[in-house]
């Protein structure tokens, strides 16, 4: 019993050691990450060599769907919305599936990026967007398989698949001069009725210039076009602050008639609690 005992512990130990041997992966894997305008781009795939075997036509055969890889799946992220080579793409996650050709590659976007390979049924549905490029070939021998993101502009780069003496370029687009055109116009059309409430109850709450601050609360309630129960309510306090009791009445009602419709109970209650302070109730 004492020698089994001894046999299974040996065993274990064994079994433990050898799990904790880590080996180099024959297809390594590689990380892209690369801001191109304001968009940033994220690759993972892994990167099979040639080792003396000849690539395109032969071990990657011509016209048959490949994982664009080894391993998983490559898998390509934008956090914005791009078009690539014409087409558009919105922002999130693509396994990138390819068909090699002598001449061209089709270059699939797959919104399923959970798949070790090629998936085991293709899905046309899950295709975000098929383009397809021309080769192109290279001088010297690419051992490793590549995926690079290049040309990089603040509007565009050009996604680039480079193996043994092949390459493939995809242009594509990204949302730069919209978003900054759409934020130039925001900052110097000046400050929207959000900016003034904010800065107005900022300066209510700490004791700063209350006269600004009715100012700009005066402002955001003339460009809300419906001005809400807690917004009149912050107003009112800042005319009674000011000692413009009428006035600061006058607003509280508002505030609790909008806060009773909205079924508020606490600003029901912080309204008639005020009105009584204020004499009008």
């Amino acid at each position: 019993m004492k020698k089994l005992s001894l046999l299974l512990v040996t065993i274990a130990f064994s079994l433990n050691g050898y799990a904790q041997i880590k080996t180099p992966q024959p297809s390594p894997a590689a990380k892209v990450m690369q801001v191109v305008g304001l968009t940033d781009v994220n690759l993972e795939y892994s990167r099979p060599a040639m080792r003396g075997r000849t690539i395109f036509g032969d071990l990657v055969p011509y016209g048959k769907l490949w994982r664009t890889g080894a391993n998983k799946n490559t898998i390509i992220s934008f956090n914005k919305d791009i078009t690539i080579s014409g087409k558009d793409l919105k922002a999130g996650s693509y396994a990138i599936f390819t068909t090699p050709n002598a001449n061209s590659w089709d270059i699939n976007f797959y919104t399923d990026t959970e798949n070790w390979g090629t998936p085991k049924k293709w899905d046309a549905n899950k295709v975000a967007a098929t383009i397809t490029a021309k080769t192109s070939k290279i001088n010297d021998n690419i051992e490793s398989f590549t995926i690079s993101v290049d040309h990089v502009t603040t509007k565009s780069a050009h996604l680039v698949f480079s193996w043994e003496k092949t390459k493939v370029a995809i242009p594509f687009e990204v949302t730069t001069d919209t978003v900054v055109m759409k934020q130039i116009d925001k900052v110097m059309s000046g400050p929207d009725a959000k900016d003034y409430y904010a800065a107005a109850v900022y300066y209510l709450s700490e004791g700063k210039d209350i006269n600004k601050a009715k100012e700009w609360m005066d402002k955001s309630i003339s460009m809300s076009e419906e001005p809400k129960f807690w917004q009149l309510r912050k107003q009112s306090l800042i005319y009674a602050k000011l000692g413009d009791t009428k006035k600061a009445i006058e607003i509280a009602k508002k505030s609790l008639s909008a806060s009773e419709i909205a079924g508020n109970a606490d600003y029901v209650k912080m309204n008639k609690d005020s009105l009584k302070e204020w004499g009008a109730l």
